[in-house]
């Protein structure tokens, strides 16, 4: 079998580099995400990075990230799957990705779009300047948000406010657990958590809104790449008008003049929820990090 191990702090800037390296898009190639939450493990493989992980009981491989043949790297994760009695499966895979498997394997692989896992990227100027008539709606948000929070200000987080954060966080959860008791957010408390403890060794960045000296939204990001920034995670109460618009925007415009080379934001996707596609098409991203999976058509009636 592949000797994966966990993914280490130390590794946060070789891994970063490697992901770059190889133009990866996508958050899922990503130290941080990777790391925050948890399940994934790493190897070196046949000049490839790959990334193995297991969720909510299915096992899968990152698309290796890398540069070289592609096949040698292919033929050790089917044999590690085969090792682990486990189904091959791919997944985060681009069109050039699902092609460059078919042509390796004719016929041998069933390929899935994964639509609920697009990635949505904005422009960062249209999200921090919010210019022209598709963008009004927003405006009107933003200015309610205005009359009702006079005295608003936003502070970078600090390892000195992730109490007050965490006192956010606390009453978010239980305001969406009340109104809906079936949603699952073990794993995203988690990586919270997890993302707190490491904030300052992680590169974190993070802004949080106050009306006076009150919390009402709060966000987290991070760098994918030189030129794309990932929003990694986005609370806002939902007790002030238009404060998510508000952190929304504050943060675009923080992120833009903290790291002017930025380009794109990397809001990440909707996993299918129609509340949250809704609101990230409402924005019109301009480009969408299309994501497919693959799976040994051998293996599928063991998936």
């Amino acid at each position: 079998m592949i000797p994966f191990k966990r993914l280490e702090l130390a590794r946060r800037q070789e891994v970063f580099d490697w992901f770059h390296q190889a133009g990866r898009l996508g958050c899922e190639y990503s130290f941080v995400n990777l790391y925050l939450w948890g399940r994934q493990h790493a190897a070196f493989v046949e000049g490839y990075l790959v990334v193995f992980s297991h969720f909510y009981g299915h096992s899968m491989y990152l698309f290796p990230s890398g540069h070289g043949p592609l096949k040698p790297v292919l033929e050790a994760l089917r044999e590690d799957a085969r090792e682990r009695e486990i189904p091959f499966r791919l997944t985060s895979m681009s069109v050039a990705d699902c092609r460059a498997v078919e042509e390796l394997y004719p016929g041998q692989f069933k390929f899935y779009p994964d639509r609920d896992g697009f990635d949505y990227l904005y422009e960062i100027d249209h999200l921090a300047d919010l210019k022209g008539k598709k963008y009004q709606q927003k405006r009107n948000h933003i200015n309610r948000f205005l009359e009702s929070c006079p005295d608003w200000r936003a502070e970078p987080i600090t390892p000195a406010w992730i109490p007050t954060c965490r006192d956010l966080l606390d009453r978010w959860y239980r305001i969406h657990l009340e109104a809906d008791p079936h949603m699952q957010y073990h794993l995203e408390q988690l990586a919270l958590d997890r993302a707190f403890q490491n904030y300052e060794a992680l590169g974190l960045d993070g802004l949080l809104l106050l009306d006076g000296d009150k919390p009402i939204a709060m966000t987290i990001g991070s760098l994918i790449s030189p030129t794309v920034y990932d929003v990694n995670f986005e609370k806002a109460l939902g007790e002030v008008p238009g404060d998510y618009a508000m952190i929304n925007r504050t943060f675009a415009r923080y992120i833009r003049e903290k790291y002017p080379q930025v380009q794109y934001l990397d809001r990440e996707d909707d996993l299918g929820l129609p509340g949250l596609r809704k609101a990230k098409e409402s924005y019109h991203p301009d480009r969408m990090v299309e994501q497919y999976s693959c799976v040994l058509k051998e293996d599928i009636d063991a998936v």
